[in-house]
Formats: structure tokens, sequence, C-alpha cells
């Protein structure tokens, strides 16, 4: 399980910030939260749903070294500090940008 934020909401958090900052050395988690997240199989079909076929995709049990395996930013510091700041995009949002953008890249549509 993964939180997963858009490129947009992440540097509108920066943006938030710069126009703003607080204290030295405040340290933020920025990140999808309990706004945006799931899990790689979850993303899978949601992918496979959008391009209205199935993906070529392998999983694999083993853990990358380092890599959690549950996890949920909490910004409520960030979001408390920075009330005017909030999200645009779910997970939905952000894997339709996604398949878009490889779409256009391709110069092909997927069906």
């Amino acid at each position: 399980m993964r939180d997963n934020i858009s490129s947009f909401d992440l540097v509108n958090a920066f943006w938030h910030f710069f126009q703003n900052p607080k204290e030295d050395g405040a340290v933020y988690n920025i990140g999808g939260s309990r706004h945006s997240n799931c899990s790689m199989i979850e993303a899978i079909r949601m992918a496979e749903d959008l391009c209205g076929r199935e993906l070529d995709h392998t999983l694999s049990d083993e853990a990358r070294s380092g890599d959690h395996i549950w996890w949920i930013s909490d910004v409520r510091r960030f979001k408390q500090d920075y009330p005017g700041w909030d999200y645009r995009y779910d997970m939905k949002k952000i894997m339709e940008e996604i398949v878009e953008a490889t779409r256009e890249r391709a110069h092909v549509q997927i069906e």
C-alpha cells in the first residue's frame, strides 16, 4: 500500500511553503495520505480499466531493500501550517492523466 501525490499537488505544496516559510528547520511529510492511496494490484487494475485491456505485468513477493510494506503519509502538520493548500488530484485522476499522457506520447490510442 502506497500513497500517491500528483506533481501538481506537490509543487503547489512547495509554492505554499515558498510564499510563507515557517520556522527554521520545519519538517513536513508530503504525500497522498489517505486521500490518494492504493496497492500495486489496485493500480494495475485501475490502469487496465482505463486502458480497456489487460496489462502485461509481473509481481514479486520479494521486497526491495529498505522498502516499506505499507506507507500512508501524515500531512496534518503541513495542512495545519498551510490551510490554503489541499489536494486537487485523487488516485483516479492521477491514473487517468498517466494513461492519457502515455497515449499522447505513443501517438496511438490504446484499445
